[in-house]
C-alpha cells in the first residue's frame, strides 16, 4: 500500500496545477470511491439470507468482476451475514477473496456484530471492531485500517475507541458534516477529527447520490460528477449505502440487473476513466491529504434523527417540511434542521430498553467475570453470544421493521441468555439454584427485581403495576415477554388515508405498499406494555370483544400503580411479595401477589389476595398475561386444555373460555408449552396482539403475542377477602442453546 504524502509532496500538490498529462490522456480529476454495505441482522430467518444473496450479493458480484480490471470498490459485509456466507456461499467468498488479494475490493470492516456503537460500552466497542478486523483479515487477506459505522450513529466520543481497535478512517454521511457548519461545497474530501488525542479520518458519503443510485438513469449521476469536477478539480466524492438497493429492495433486482442499470452504470465509470476514477477508501485516504478538521455533533442519517422523534413531532416535521420545500429560502435553511436523537428510541419504544438494559445486565457479569480470571471455551463463547445479541437492528424502527418485528427481538434474547448460561458454565455455578434480588436493572432510578432459577429467570417492576417484564426459558433460550406494545406512528397516517403508490422505481423511504388488505381497520393503540400480572377491574358485563377492541374501560388504579415488594427467602424456594392499597370504582382495595420460584423448577406459582371487599358487592377482576414468540396462523401454534392436551386452535384464535381450571399455549417447533393452571372455576378471554408496521416491502400486520387472561365475577368472604392460586407451568423438550460452537477470533480485544 503507497505511503501518504510527505509535506514536501503536500507542497507539490498545492503549486501544480490539478492534472499533469500522461502522454494523450491526463490524469482523473475527480475520484469516486463506491462504498458498498451489505447486512442481514441476527435472528433473521434463513430464507431471507438466501434470498438477499440470490438478487443482491451474487448478482452484483457476478456484475462487477467483469469490469474489475478497470474499477475498484469498498466492501463492508456485517459480522451476521459474513458468517453466514462462510458457513454456506463458500464458492462466493472465494471469488471474494481473490478480488481481494488483487486490489479491486477493499474489505471495509467494523464492529462484528453491527451494534450502534453508542449504545454498548467503551470495552464492547473495541472489542467488536478489533475482533472483526482480526478474523476478516484471516480469511481474505489484505489489511482492515477502515469501518462502517452502523446506521452512521455518531457521536464523537466514538473516536477513542475506533482508533484504539486500529481503525484509521471512516465513513458517515455529508449530513452530519452539514448540521457541524460545513456547507455542499465543502464535503470533497475528508477529515481529520479527534478525541482525547487520539485522531481519525472521516470521509463524508453524499445524500445526491445516495438518492440517484440507483434510482436515476446512470447518467444522471455522471452528469452530477463532471459537475463536480468543473468545480473542485481533485476532488473525493463518496457514496455509501446498503447493498441491498441493488436487487434486495422490493422491484430493485429487475431494474438492476434484469433491465441493465448496474452494467450501464459501470459502463459510463469506465467510459470516463479520462477524468473520473473510481478508488477505494484505502487509495483516497494514502493519496490525497485531508481538506481539513471537524468536530461532529451527534447524529445519524437525515432520515435516521426524523424516526427517532417522538411521533406527534415527527409528524410536525414532516408537515413543516412539505410546506417548506416550495420556499425560496428553503435550500440556505435546510442545513440547520434536524431531528431526533437516536438514543431516544429507547424511550419511544420502552420494549428496546428493556433488551439494552439486559443486554448491558449481561456485559457486567461477563466483565465481572474476566476480572475474576474466568477463561476457557466457554468463557469465550459467552462474549460471542454477548456480541451478537447486541446487533442493532432490533433496537430501533424506521423504514424497516426492525423493533416490530418478533424474530429479530427473540434473535436479541436467545443469545443474551445463551450468553448467561454459558456463564454458569463457565463460572462452575452449582445446581440447581434459586435466587433473588434488586436494583434498578431497567435504568429508570426505581428498583426491580430479578428472580431466577437454573430453569427461569422473571424480571418484576414494582413501581409498573408489579408486572413481571422479562420471563426467560433457560433451556431453549427463550423470553417468553418479548412483546410489543400497539402505539401510534407517523405513517399510520398514510394507512388511514389508503394512498398506496404504484409504478417506477421509489426509494424504500418513499414506497407506499400495503401487504394486507383492511389494515386502516386494525390500526389499533394499547394504553401499557403488554406484559403479564398486570390487574384489571371491568364493568361486570363487559366481555372479550370490547377487552380486545380496546373498548373496555379500566375500573381500578392497579393496572400501572405502584407495588411495594418484600422478597422472601428459604433455602430452595423464594417468593417476591407485591402489595398496593388502591382503588376500584372508587372503593378502597388491596391486592397482594406473590410470585414463587423453587431451584430446579420450570414453573411460577402466583397468589393473589384481594383485601377490603364490601359485603354482597361483586367485582369483575382479571389478570392479563402476555406470551410472546408463539407466532399464529400456523397448526402446529395452538391452544390446548386439559391432562389429554385437547387442541383449541390455532394462537391466532379468540377464545371465550368460561368455567374452566385450565388454559395452555404449544409452540411445537420450539418444543414449548406454557400452561396455566387455576385452584377455583375461571373464565379466559384470549386474543392475539398485532399491529399495523412499516417494512422494506410495505405496511403489514404483525403477529407480536398472545394475551390471556383469566377472570372472575368476585365477592369477599365474611372477612371481605378472596384469594386464587395460579400456576404456570413451562415445560420444553429440546436441549440447551448456545454451548458447542467452535471459539473464533472475536474474542480478541
Amino acid at each position: 500500500m503507497a505511503r501518504r504524502p510527505e509535506l514536501s509532496n503536500l507542497v507539490t500538490q498545492l503549486i501544480l496545477p490539478p492534472f499533469i498529462v500522461l502522454g494523450p490522456r491526463m490524469t482523473p480529476t475527480i475520484r469516486l470511491c463506491l462504498v458498498f454495505h451489505n447486512h442481514q441482522p441476527i435472528g433473521n430467518f434463513e430464507n431471507v439470507f438466501e434470498q438477499a444473496y440470490e438478487d443482491a450479493y451474487l448478482p452484483f458480484l457476478d456484475v462487477f468482476e467483469r469490469y474489475s480490471e478497470s474499477l475498484s470498490i469498498s466492501l463492508h459485509t456485517s459480522g451476521p451475514l459474513m458468517e453466514w456466507l462462510v458457513d454456506r456461499k463458500p464458492a462466493y467468498m472465494e471469488r471474494l477473496k481473490a478480488l481481494v488479494q488483487r486490489g479491486k475490493i477493499e474489505i471495509v470492516g467494523g464492529a462484528f456484530y453491527e451494534p450502534i456503537l453508542t449504545m454498548i460500552p467503551a470495552r464492547d466497542r473495541v472489542g467488536q471492531i478489533a475482533g472483526y478486523r482480526h478474523w476478516l483479515q484471516d480469511r481474505l487477506g489484505g489489511d482492515v485500517h477502515g469501518m462502517w459505522i452502523p446506521e452512521r450513529v455518531w457521536e464523537q466520543t466514538l473516536t477513542s475507541a475506533i482508533v484504539d481497535a486500529g481503525v484509521k478512517y471512516t465513513v458517515l454521511d455529508d449530513f452530519h458534516f452539514k448540521n457541524a457548519g460545513l456547507g455542499e461545497e465543502q464535503l470533497f474530501g475528508h477529515f481529520l477529527t479527534e478525541d482525547e488525542g487520539r485522531v481519525l479520518c472521516v470521509f463524508p458519503g453524499s445524500e445526491k447520490l445516495r438518492y440517484l443510485i440507483p434510482f436515476r438513469e446512470p447518467q444522471e449521476t455522471i452528469d452530477y460528477l463532471r459537475d463536480v469536477a468543473s468545480r473542485h478539480p481533485g476532488a473525493v466524492v463518496v457514496f455509501g449505502d446498503d447493498g441491498e438497493k441493488f436487487g434486495g429492495w422490493p422491484e430493485t433486482k429487475k431494474h438492476v440487473y434484469e433491465d441493465g442499470w448496474l452494467r450501464r452504470f459501470f459502463d459510463l465509470l469506465v467510459q470516463h476513466r479520462d477524468w473520473l476514477a473510481t478508488c477505494t477508501l484505502a487509495d483516497a485516504y494514502e493519496n490525497v491529504a485531508p481538506v481539513g478538521k471537524v468536530y461532529l455533533p451527534d447524529g445519524s442519517y437525515r432520515e435516521m434523527t426524523e424516526w427517532a422523534l417522538p411521533v406527534e413531532k415527527q409528524n410536525e416535521y414532516e408537515d413543516v417540511l412539505r410546506s417548506m420545500e416550495q420556499d425560496q429560502r428553503w435550500p440556505r435553511v435546510k442545513q440547520f434542521v434536524r431531528g431526533g436523537f437516536w438514543r431516544n428510541f429507547k424511550v419511544k419504544y420502552p420494549e428496546t430498553n428493556e433488551m439494552y438494559a439486559r443486554m448491558m445486565m449481561v456485559s457486567r457479569r461477563f466483565q465481572d467475570a474476566e476480572q475474576e480470571g474466568a477463561s476457557g471455551t466457554e468463557f469465550q463463547l459467552a462474549r460471542r453470544e454477548l456480541y451478537r445479541a447486541q446487533c442493532n437492528c432490533s433496537y430501533w424502527h424506521g423504514a424497516f421493521g426492525g423493533a416490530y418485528l418478533p424474530h429479530l427481538r427473540n434473535g436479541v434474547y436467545n443469545h443474551l441468555i445463551a450468553a448467561d448460561n454459558l456463564l454458569d458454565r463457565a463460572l462452575n455455578r452449582p445446581q440447581p439454584y434459586v435466587e433473588a434480588s434488586a436494583d434498578d436493572y431497567n435504568f429508570d432510578a426505581r428498583q426491580e427485581v430479578r428472580l431466577a432459577s437454573d430453569q427461569l429467570v422473571c424480571f418484576l417492576a414494582p413501581s409498573a403495576g408489579g408486572q413481571m417484564y422479562e420471563l426467560d426459558v433457560r433451556s431453549i433460550c427463550h423470553n417468553l415477554l418479548a412483546t410489543f406494545a400497539r402505539r401510534p406512528e407517523s405513517y399510520h397516517r398514510r394507512v388511514l388515508g389508503g394512498r398506496e403508490q404504484s409504478g417506477g422505481i421509489a426509494s424504500i423511504h418513499d414506497r407506499v405498499i400495503f401487504k394486507q388488505e383492511g389494515l386502516d381497520q386494525r390500526i389499533q393503540y394499547d394504553q401499557q406494555l403488554r406484559k403479564s400480572l398486570t390487574d384489571h377491574f371491568w364493568d361486570m358485563e363487559t366481555g372479550v370483544e370490547a377487552v380486545a377492541s380496546g373498548q373496555a374501560l379500566e375500573r381500578g388504579d392497579f393496572a400501572q400503580g405502584a407495588y411495594e415488594a418484600v422478597i422472601r427467602r428459604k433455602t430452595d424456594r423464594i417468593q417476591v411479595l407485591l402489595s398496593r392499597t388502591g382503588n376500584a370504582w372508587g372503593v378502597p382495595l388491596k391486592i397482594t401477589k406473590g410470585v414463587t420460584l423453587e431451584a430446579g423448577g420450570a414453573n411460577l406459582e402466583i397468589a393473589y389476595l384481594i383485601e377490603g371487599l364490601p359485603p354482597g358487592q361483586m367485582f369483575h377482576f382479571g389478570v392479563e398475561f402476555n406470551f410472546a414468540g408463539m407466532p399464529a396462523g400456523i397448526d402446529d401454534r395452538y391452544f390446548f386444555q386439559g391432562q389429554d392436551g385437547r387442541r383449541l386452535g390455532q394462537l391466532g384464535q379468540r377464545l371465550n373460555l368460561q368455567n374452566v381450571r385450565d388454559i395452555g399455549l404449544a409452540d411445537e417447533w420450539l418444543g414449548l408449552q406454557a400452561h396455566l393452571e387455576s385452584n377455583r372455576p375461571t373464565n379466559f378471554w384470549a386474543y392475539p396482539i398485532e399491529t399495523v408496521s412499516q417494512s422494506e416491502g410495505g405496511y403489514e400486520l404483525v403477529h407480536q403475542s398472545v394475551l390471556v387472561q383469566p377472570h372472575w365475577h368476585v365477592t369477599g368472604d365474611k372477612d371481605g377477602r378472596w384469594s386464587v392460586v395460579l400456576q404456570l407451568e413451562i415445560q420444553t423438550r429440546n436441549n440447551e442453546v448456545g454451548a458447542a460452537e467452535p471459539v473464533e477470533s472475536v474474542a480478541a480485544r
